[in-house]
């Protein structure tokens, strides 16, 4: 049996729809004249789909018309035969009610999103419908009793944009006319058929300027070219239909762009625009304004279902309306601020309203939300014991609301904040200044941060999380711990406050000073182990953290003056100061010149080791004390090897929980087992 046309196929899907369809109906499914739409009903009687039925009534009713048998067969083999609904990624513009519903779950007028979409398909005898899953997977899982859809799940979801998507889907493509829908689309009315005629890409008219996909077509209204952006043009905007013939050309060539290199941000799409000159024709399907809805943010939601305004559903949104005591609907300027390891954040302003508190009133705040298994491996009441010690030293951000049951957190927001360069010598001193300051306070706390027993707990949680450390040779390594952490012990090392989270991001520069963020993890510990932890965290190499150490050693601390004069005579610089400490930092690193930070030239060489040490002596606090740097550096690898471990763990457990960390649990585990080396060949053992 032959092909028939594309319009022979629609004037068939439009009376199997509707045999009472009218030739305007037809008219406007084709999108052509009157007149146009009489001479194709002829020539698809000519073709034998349709035939003439002598008893017709009416006037200017299509009922003078039917299928054949022959048109029925025809018809067949353009059944829609499946639907693939995208639905595994997180949802950033929606926070903070994607941290705890995927977009596609969020309700629109009472009905939620992807539900509806299921709804219209079944209307259309469409019920092969596949899922697919990744950010929040468990939330679907109803629909499969529900509505009886398969869910296959997309492992980089939470690396890779949509062209991954796509290839971890190809197999429900493959030979197969199918339906491509956004689980958070939103259609007022139903564009879905049994039948298409070809492949197709919806379409919105956007008025005015539009960032959108642009869609230019030839005069039968094949795509032949999108670009970004554009004035008053139909733009891409909703579903896709791909027939079993175009998926067999496509699905190729997205497979051969998702194994080239730089494309790991690709959209689908993009595989797409790339190759329309060589694919079969993908056609413009228009629609109507008002039918086809993409929400972007919280902001567009609360236009359009006004449930949202004052009544969320999200926890964050009611707790935050709570404290501040003002209605969801002057919580604005919603945005997602980059998600942690451990945590999820997001940014807030109270609007201008005279009717709050002038406390809140036009401020930004961030409100910080556990991550998933955080219970587990934090003490939140710990954590706000630690805030409560260190308020003195105003080395803080500064908090609005502490909850140690639930751990969720709103502080500040500092407009113009930034985190620390820890590749800028200056930067990196004064963190080091706060670090030190932190140590040498004097605070004690009623819990300590110890490796041993920490290490014991996440190899805990990964068992009941019913997982196991991956790494063949993980009793090995483990055994070799041990002897470093005993090795440690004999050292009988003082402890202080320490931060343990001591990673860049968590120093911010602000108006108001440098603060430090995130205690979470903060306890009683050898200080040493807070150098360690900022030098694994950065991917530092045993020789850069050494000079690490370095710039500790001879960073001042904030609000006291050293007693001692570093600098030659004549050399600019008040002792004691930050300015000295930049400028001894320097010279330290560099003999002499400026170099920048942690370019290792020759750095025992540029000081004598008496001035080194004296150095340590005066300037290195209790975290120095009665070391030389020599011993002060093995002691700061074997920090490292130990937290590179326990981070490694940690990675472990949280993907056993559904998260992804990319290489970071190699690079972890990495650090013990060279820290390891380096220890033996200094012969701590």
């Amino acid at each position: 049996m032959s092909k028939a046309s594309r319009e022979s196929i629609i004037i068939l899907r439009t009376l199997f729809e509707n045999r009472e369809s009218t030739q305007r109906d037809i008219a406007q499914q084709l999108e052509v004249s009157l007149g146009k739409t009489n001479k194709l009903i002829a020539e698809t009687v000519e073709e034998g789909l349709l035939s003439k039925v002598e008893s017709s009534e009416g006037r200017g009713r299509n009922v003078s018309y039917e299928i054949t048998e022959t048109g029925r067969r025809m018809l067949e083999k353009y059944r829609v035969e499946r639907a693939l609904i995208l639905a595994s990624g997180f949802g950033s513009r929606f926070v903070p009610l994607t941290y705890e519903t995927p977009k596609g779950l969020l309700e629109v007028f009472g009905e939620r999103m992807i539900e509806r979409q299921i709804r219209q398909l079944h209307e259309v005898g469409v019920r092969d419908i596949t899922i697919m899953v990744g950010y929040l997977k468990e939330k679907f899982d109803y629909l499969i009793d529900k509505y009886d859809v398969k869910l296959i799940y997309n492992p980089e979801y939470s690396d890779k944009n949509t062209l991954a998507t796509l290839y971890h889907a190809k197999d429900v493509l493959k030979g197969k006319n199918c339906y491509i829908l956004s689980s958070d689309n939103w259609m007022r009315d139903n564009i879905y058929h049994s039948f298409e005629a070809d492949t197709w890409y919806a379409a919105t008219f956007m008025k005015g300027e539009t960032r959108e996909w642009a869609m230019e077509t030839g005069k039968n209204g094949a795509i032949k070219d999108v670009r970004v952006g554009g004035c008053d043009k139909w733009c891409m905007y909703g579903p896709v239909y791909l027939t079993k013939e175009f998926s067999e050309a496509f699905l190729p060539l997205i497979e051969a762009y998702y194994k080239m290199p730089g494309t790991e941000q690709f959209y689908w799409e993009d595989v797409l625009i790339r190759n329309l000159k060589n694919l079969p024709d993908i056609y413009i399907n228009k629609q109507p304004e008002g039918v086809v809805y993409e929400f972007e943010n919280l902001e567009e939601l609360r236009r359009f279902d006004e449930k949202y305004v004052n009544n969320s559903g999200s926890k964050a949104m009611q707790l935050v309306s709570e404290i501040f005591g003002i209605p969801e609907s002057e919580i604005i300027n919603i945005k997602c601020l980059k998600a942690g390891m451990t945590n999820k954040s997001w940014y807030f302003n109270v609007s201008d309203s005279e009717e709050i508190s002038e406390k809140y009133r036009n401020k930004a705040f961030i409100c910080r939300i556990p991550g998933p298994g955080t219970e587990k491996l934090i003490n939140r009441r710990q954590e706000g014991e630690v805030y409560k010690a260190v308020a003195g030293l105003d080395i803080t951000e500064e908090l609005v609301y502490f909850d140690a049951e639930s751990g969720y957190k709103i502080s500040r927001y500092y407009h113009g904040a930034r985190n620390a360069d820890f590749d800028n010598v200056e930067e990196l001193s004064q963190c080091m200044s706060v670090l030190k300051k932190l140590h040498n306070s004097g605070i004690k706390l009623g819990h300590d941060f110890d490796l041993r027993r920490e290490l014991g707990n996440y190899e805990k949680d990964i068992k009941e999380a019913g997982a196991e450390v991956p790494y063949e040779d993980y009793p090995a390594v483990r055994m070799k711990a041990e002897e470093v952490l005993g090795w440690i012990d004999s050292l009988n090392r003082p402890k202080t406050i320490a931060h343990i989270d001591s990673v860049k991001d968590n120093f911010i520069f602000t108006d108001e000073g440098l603060k430090m963020i995130d205690w979470e993890y903060a306890g009683m510990a050898d200080p040493l182990l807070d150098l360690a932890m900022s030098a694994i965290y950065s991917y530092m190499s045993f020789d850069k953290a050494k000079e690490l150490v370095r710039v500790y050693a001879a960073a001042p601390e904030p609000g006291k003056v050293q007693d001692i004069k570093l600098q030659a005579d004549g050399e600019s610089g008040i002792p004691g100061s930050e300015t000295e400490s930049i400028n001894q930092n320097k010279k330290l690193q560099s003999g002499g010149e400026e170099k920048g930070l942690l370019e290792t030239s020759g750095v025992a060489d540029a000081l004598a080791e008496s001035e080194l040490q004296k150095i340590f002596e005066s300037r290195g606090g209790i975290a120095l004390k009665g070391l030389s740097p020599d011993d002060a550096y093995a002691i700061v690898i074997a920090y490292m090897g130990l937290g590179g471990l326990l981070w490694a763990l940690w990675g472990i457990y949280k993907m056993a929980l559904g998260e992804s960390f990319g290489d970071y649990t190699l690079k972890m585990y990495r650090y013990f087992k060279d820290s390891y080396k380096i220890l033996r060949n200094l012969e701590k053992f």
